[in-house]
């Protein structure tokens, strides 16, 4: 099967029904999205077209881009574009197959197809049994196409394995940033299209598509289990950074009649085992993935760059200013599609009349252990790059002081509960949800504020706006302790605890601030509840 001639991906149609199509069915105007049955499928489907996109129809310049974002290609000028490599895009037959091992790796015992999942329980866990809550076996049976995509995911995002089973390209559990346009119903094609990057903004030879410079399956593996076998990425084409192969796999196809635990269609190309073998590629030192934000410590720039990965308690405007920013002062650049939406602000204008969105979604992994999946979609804003450096730094500003908020409710809460709060473990971060999630609106109309101001007035955070800001932030942890506290009944001496640490919460936030709350009401002139 060939994943770029047959129909292998089910797309939702305008009308909402789904239909397995070809990849060309991406440039229909009918079509508005995929129809993935998991969430890290759906993003990496939109990985998979975009990366396709970007190797063999990548707009030569910004006037391409503009032409082609109005009107979508014909399907079959398409066809004739995907047919350039559809050679390296077999998953079944003989010679090289989609992002498995140049080798057969016949000599390996075989694994339960299962295990391309993220989320699936490893070896250790298995032999030791340990797998209570994400269950062994959870996929038995895959369609050849649900396989592919499975292994397909896990290669862009392969967190560590064990003993020489290769992290991704960007590292383990990176977080990918999309562009999307504000209507739902907008095509698939502009949702793909948007973060497609034109030519002559990027620096890279004429690709060879048959050598395993774009496409390493193509050719001979290049093993790990030496040492100097570490692959950067002046070793390698640009493009291949949309095709890693870290890991080698082989899957196991068979002939059958079975229904797949992915899709819960019936197929007759089935995959239940697949052979892996550790020491794949090792990619190492900086890269510039054009779909992840990195960061970096900017006192030492020889340091390795490294992306925004995924963490406890979900995405939210905490990091926001990462996702959205590029700034060599704060040791951040933003994905190269996000940097590509401010030269493209006058025409998505133009063209889409809407507020565009940041999607931004990928796993919280710890090392390698999956510990969830998570999906956020965030506005964005045209900034001039003239005071980029000055909204960055107010915007961190106002994330820090909520940051600090945050920690002296948290705290609080965890002194009303317990009699020794400090000695107590265990996972809070629904504490941070709720009171990232209750003081994001307010956020972004600050950021909103800031920007007008930086174009418009002296000050580029206002004392009046930044008290506003401040004092919303105060009154919504009060909310969230009393909510989390004072709601339940009790006892008389845990009440008078919680009281106490009630009453201590706003000493520290009204009236005796702490250090960090001086500090911001000192640099935004903003008079104290308590003078």
């Amino acid at each position: 099967m060939n994943i770029l001639k047959a129909p292998w991906l089910p797309f939702e149609l305008k009308d909402g029904t789904k239909m397995t199509l070809p990849m060309t069915a991406i440039a229909r105007e009918d079509i508005v999205d995929f129809a993935l049955p998991r969430a890290d499928f759906q993003g990496a489907a939109y990985q998979f077209s975009i990366g396709l996109l970007q190797t063999v129809f990548a707009p030569k310049n910004k006037q391409q881009w503009h032409s082609y974002y109005r009107q979508a290609p014909s399907i079959d000028s398409l066809q004739t574009a995907f047919d350039t490599v559809a050679h390296a895009f077999n998953v079944t037959g003989s010679g090289a197959l989609f992002m498995q091992d140049f080798d057969e790796l016949k000599e390996v015992l075989t694994s339960p197809v299962s295990g391309l999942l993220i989320e699936a329980p490893g070896a250790n866990a298995l032999k030791l049994n340990t797998d209570h809550f994400i269950k062994r076996d959870v996929a038995k049976v895959m369609s050849i196409e649900m396989a592919a995509l499975a292994l397909f995911t896990l290669q862009i995002y392969a967190p560590s394995g064990g003993q020489g089973h290769r992290t991704g390209l960007r590292g383990g559990g990176p977080l990918t940033s999309l562009l999307l346009p504000q209507h739902e119903q907008t095509t698939l094609w502009q949702k793909l299209w948007i973060n497609v990057i034109f030519i002559n903004s990027l620096s890279y030879c004429e690709p060879n598509f048959y050598d395993g410079s774009v496409f390493p399956w193509l050719a001979a593996t290049r093993t790990s289990n030496k040492k100097a076998s570490e692959v950067y990425q002046a070793d390698i084409h640009y493009l291949q950074m949309f095709w890693p192969m870290p890991r080698r796999i082989r899957l196991h196809v068979e002939d059958g009649d079975a229904v797949c635990a992915i899709s819960g269609e019936t197929s007759q190309l089935l995959v239940k085992n697949y052979r892996t073998k550790n020491y794949g590629i090792n990619y190492s030192g900086n890269w510039c993935h054009p779909l992840t934000p990195y960061r970096w410590n900017p006192k030492k720039t020889s340091q390795d760059e490294f992306s925004v990965k995924g963490q406890p308690g979900g995405i939210t405007y905490r990091i926001w200013h990462t996702l959205a920013f590029s700034s060599d002062q704060q040791g951040q650049r933003c994905a190269k599609v996000v940097e590509q939406f401010s030269s493209l602000q006058g025409e998505l204008k133009e063209a889409d009349n809407e507020q565009i969105r940041l999607w931004v979604f990928g796993y919280d992994m710890d090392n390698m252990k999956a510990r969830g999946w998570y999906s956020s979609e965030m506005p964005l804003f045209a900034v001039g790059t003239d005071y980029q450096e000055d909204i960055l730094h107010t915007i961190i500003d106002l994330q820090d002081v909520a940051a600090h908020i945050l920690w002296c409710c948290r705290t609080q809460i965890k002194a009303a509960w317990f009699d020794k709060p400090k000695e107590v473990k265990g996972d809070f971060s629904f504490i941070d949800l709720f009171f990232w999630q209750r003081t994001e609106a307010i956020f972004y109309h600050a950021v909103q504020q800031i920007i007008a101001n930086a174009t418009s007035v002296d000050k580029i955070f206002e004392y009046h706006q930044a008290k506003d800001w401040l004092n919303k932030l105060r009154y919504i942890a009060l909310a969230i302790f009393d909510e989390q506290v004072l709601m339940g009944a009790s006892t008389p001496f845990v009440m008078m605890r919680r009281y106490k640490a009630r009453q201590l919460l706003e000493t520290i936030i009204f009236y005796k601030p702490t250090k960090n709350l001086k500090s911001f009401i000192k640099n935004y002139r903003i008079k104290n509840q308590g003078e």
